[in-house]
């Protein structure tokens, strides 16, 4: 409910605040003195279209704040974009320049899309092609099945049960077959090196180093020949005697003349001994090394491909030997595990399954939609017809669309307001008085069903009778009982039957116009509908003001 509207500096109003009640508000006032502005100020408010010309001359800026009381489905969205309440409601707050717009809500800055979020669950207004609910189709389609009742509902929980349950089907199929290909390829991968690291008879992680090692001495056996020789003569024997060993021999011959006279030396001489023995030792391995060191030309080349074969699986499996070997090891546990695969022949039929079962539940939806559909058409023909639109055609049409959790149906409220015209869409065929009166009969039918607990109406009572005008007010105060209805009008049949009367004026100060508001008393309200009955100085018209408002007062009894 909006219990609070505060302007200022916006078009011809100056300062005005104005406190709406529950049930029927309705505004009141002569044609131009600003009724207009106030609605296209609660629309800015609330993310309308907005323009800096709509500043009052002579200020920066306009200012507006719409206050709300707070239902469940606010309370809810608010959570969603995490917005604190406050302690006095929603406040919706706009600011408005010549060069900027912004918007906050309990002082939290917000964009476009999150007001037109916010309105749908807030406001509806129908005044100068401001309508929103009605060219909106998902709204179209939860009040058809609000109004088709539980069985309906009920179909719609079903289907968004089957839809969950077929995507979850859906989705698991296209993973694996996802899956699949990137196992194929996977194994592609894995067959080719496996076969790779196979083929390289990989077996110690020390044979790159041995193979090096190899190719050194195979590289270098010519000089290793030759200089083992040298060094067997340098230690064992050579033509000019001066071999290590023959030294050696010379040096112990000394030392055990030298034992005869000091015996401490025995150890010493033990050690040159065990010297000649160990330089003999290794002078006959030497010999023997010289025997095996052989260029072998072939040996070299098949050493040499070896390690360049081992350096490209280092490089590619690596870094190390020992590091390709445990990758190989990985690649032949991993081979095995895919190689297994998994069917997808299985998800598949039951992705297929499923679709058959969202398919069946929709289709039971669907019918009950149209049955639905069948009888709101009758209903609301019915609300039409004492509201000067009994010529009025009105059909409920169901699209075919893809399926979603809210079936297969695209709702369309099509209307042919004049006899000879086609049906079209609704917010593309009425006009602004004719939009009300529908949109007016629509919210009698979906009383209970939709969520919107403002209602806001402008040009409602635009060229209707009376009795006309007698059958939109009882409507309205009916409304009135389960949603706020805020109602600009000329009929006084219509403002009798207030819970809250504004009388909206323009007045003229020191060569400067300004729109005032003020909420009327009982006597006020009898002066002011005897004026729009008439003239205030009329005798007949204050009688008829205190006939409507006797009325009025009986049919709320009544009601």
């Amino acid at each position: 409910m909006l219990t609070l509207l505060r302007i200022r500096n916006f078009a011809l109003i100056e300062q005005l605040e104005l406190e709406f009640s529950a049930g029927l508000n309705v505004l009141t006032g002569e044609t131009g003195a600003g009724k207009s502005i106030i609605l296209d100020a609660l629309d800015a408010a609330l993310g309308g279209a907005v323009s800096g010309k709509l500043v009052r001359t002579g200020s920066q800026k306009a200012a507006i704040e719409a206050v709300f009381q707070l239902t469940q489905p606010v309370r809810d969205w608010l959570a969603e974009q995490e917005i604190e309440e406050l302690e006095e409601g929603l406040v919706c707050t706009r600011e408005i320049s010549d060069r900027t717009s912004r918007s906050r809500l309990n002082g939290v800055l917000v964009n476009k899309q999150q007001l037109q979020s916010l309105r749908r669950r807030l406001v509806e207004i129908t005044a100068q092609g401001q309508t929103v609910q009605l060219q909106d189709a998902a709204i179209q389609r939860r009040w058809l099945d609000g109004f088709g009742g539980p069985r309906l509902l009920s179909s719609r929980r079903t289907v968004a049960k089957a839809y969950r349950q077929w995507t979850e089907a859906r989705d698991a199929l296209v993973l694996l077959q996802a899956q699949q290909q990137q196992r194929l390829q996977q194994l592609d991968i894995f067959e080719f090196q496996h076969r790779e690291l196979t083929e390289a008879e990989l077996e110690s992680p020390d044979e790159l180093e041995q193979l090096l090692q190899e190719r050194d001495r195979l590289s270098h056996s010519v000089e290793l020949k030759e200089q083992s020789f040298n060094a067997y003569e340098l230690l064992y024997q050579n033509d000019n005697g001066s071999s290590v060993l023959d030294l050696l021999g010379k040096a112990e011959h000394v030392i055990e003349q030298m034992c005869r006279y000091d015996p401490q030396l025995q150890a010493l001489l033990e050690m040159v001994s065990s010297a000649s023995i160990q330089v003999s030792e290794a002078s006959r391995e030497l010999n023997a090394y010289a025997e095996t060191v052989d260029a072998d030309p072939d040996r070299l080349e098949m050493v040499g491909t070896r390690i360049a074969q081992l350096k490209q699986i280092c490089r590619k499996y690596g870094p190390t030997l020992a590091d390709a070997i445990a990758h190989a090891e990985a690649i032949a546990a991993q081979l095995e595990g895919l190689q297994e695969g998994d069917s997808e022949e299985k998800l598949a039929e039951m992705e297929a399954q499923r679709r058959q079962q969202l398919q069946e539940a929709c289709d039971r939806l669907t019918g009950l939609r149209q049955k639905a559909g069948e009888k709101l058409c009758k209903q609301l023909l019915a609300e039409l017809k004492p509201l000067a639109m009994s010529a009025v055609q009105f059909a409920v049409e169901l699209e075919p669309i893809e399926p979603t959790a809210e079936g297969r149906d695209r709702v369309i409220y099509a209307i042919s307001p004049n006899p000879g015209e086609p049906m079209q869409p609704l917010a593309a065929t009425a006009s602004g008085g004719e939009m009300s009166r529908v949109l007016l009969a629509l919210k009698a039918v979906f009383n209970q069903v939709d969520p919107v607990s403002v209602l806001v109406f402008d040009e409602i009572d635009a060229g209707v009778s009376g009795t006309v005008a007698q059958a939109i007010a009882a409507k309205l105060y009916d409304i009135g009982q389960s949603h706020q209805v805020l109602c600009v009008t000329h009929q006084p049949l219509i403002a009798a039957m207030a819970d809250c009367h504004v009388r909206v004026s323009k007045f003229v100060r020191q060569k400067r116009t300004y729109v005032r508001a003020q909420v009327l008393s009982e006597s006020e309200r009898r002066d002011e509908l005897a004026q729009l009955a008439g003239g205030r100085s009329a005798r007949e018209a204050l009688d008829f003001a205190e006939s409507l408002l006797a009325r009025a007062a009986e049919l709320r009894e009544s009601a």
